[in-house]
């Protein structure tokens, strides 16, 4: 489960730099409101999925070994293929097992025998697609989470990210009311402080008005011998930075290698407080195939790069033309 942790934490960075940076610009009283969204967030956020997760944490060693007992599961569904409740506690098991592409087959599975309407199934899928393409929760996971709110619209890992989803494409009102709703829940005590918090760091920006949208937009495209390279299933990575300064990236997305692709950067792509893209500042975009898997440059990696005025240009052409020496 480490992965669905780590993505968890991203989405988090994500709403901080969506709702506390605003409150950061401010005057004091705003910037403590800030700060102690930061804080309860990051202290708060991997409870709250524990508490709503529907993985039953270990708490002492299994006494059999899991890969075979999970084993045994798939043969037995290979004798069941109707066993709904069997399917989803498989799909269960592969991502405890961190056998990404088993668990979303099990799940899609168990989706096709609860007709589509079984929640568990939908966000489970939801999570799966996740953990293997974070870009995808702007697309089929974001889908199936809004699915299984549709349904149940009190199933909590669904309320909490889709509210935190709703946060990164900037729908602060719904992002409130799902958070508000998690609270109606009866949620642990260290969860509430982070939900109240939460809810009240953006009545604060809601109450402030609108923030002019920071935004970059690149299509990248590249060669027929770097998207063959590419169908390996590397991974993309796009980094927005401060030409003119040094630390980590202002923005940076992970994506699947697949050409044409269109990409769009905002200040919820931040990867720590107090860090983002802003209006009126030139900044360099670079987009790379990571042949390793891993977000630093090796050698042989294809990537390009070009300068983009934030709040000026559009949509631009980046070409990865180039190649890590």
């Amino acid at each position: 489960m480490l992965p669905f942790v780590i993505l968890a934490a991203t989405l988090v960075l994500g709403a901080i730099a969506v709702v506390a940076i605003p409150l950061l610009r401010g005057e004091k009283p705003a910037q403590w409101a800030a700060l102690g969204s930061i804080a309860v967030l990051l202290a708060g956020s991997v409870g709250l999925y524990a508490t709503w997760s529907n993985w039953t944490w270990p708490q002492t060693p299994s006494a059999g070994t899991p890969a075979g007992m999970v084993s045994t599961l798939a043969r037995r569904l290979e004798r069941e293929p109707n066993d709904l409740e069997g399917w989803l506690m498989l799909g269960r098991s592969y991502v405890a097992l961190e056998q990404y592409p088993l668990a979303l087959r099990a799940y899609e599975r168990a989706d096709r025998l609860g007709g589509g309407r079984n929640v568990e199934a939908l966000v489970g899928r939801a999570e799966v697609l996740a953990i293997m393409d974070e870009g995808e929760l702007a697309g089929r996971a974001g889908e199936l989470f809004e699915r299984a709110l549709e349904i149940d619209p009190k199933a909590g890992k669904a309320l909490f990210f889709g509210a935190i989803v709703a946060m990164r494409r900037g729908d602060l009102p719904l992002a409130r009311e799902r958070f508000a709703t998690l609270l109606t829940l009866d949620p642990p005590a260290n969860v509430r402080p982070l939900l109240e918090q939460q809810i009240a760091a953006i009545d604060h920006q809601l109450a402030a008005g609108p923030v002019a949208p920071a935004v970059v937009r690149v299509k990248v495209s590249a060669g027929a011998d770097v998207a063959a390279r590419a169908g390996s299933g590397a991974p993309l990575f796009v980094f927005v930075r401060d030409p003119g300064s040094a630390g980590p990236p202002l923005a940076v997305k992970r994506l699947a290698a697949k050409f044409p692709l269109e990409v769009e950067l905002t200040a919820a792509d931040a990867m720590m407080p107090g860090r983002a893209i802003t209006a009126g500042k030139r900044v360099e975009v670079v987009a790379r195939v990571s042949l390793s898997g891993q977000p630093e440059a090796a050698r042989g990696d294809p990537y390009g790069e070009l300068s983009y005025d934030v709040g000026t240009d559009g949509l631009r052409e980046l070409v990865l033309d180039r190649v890590t020496p």
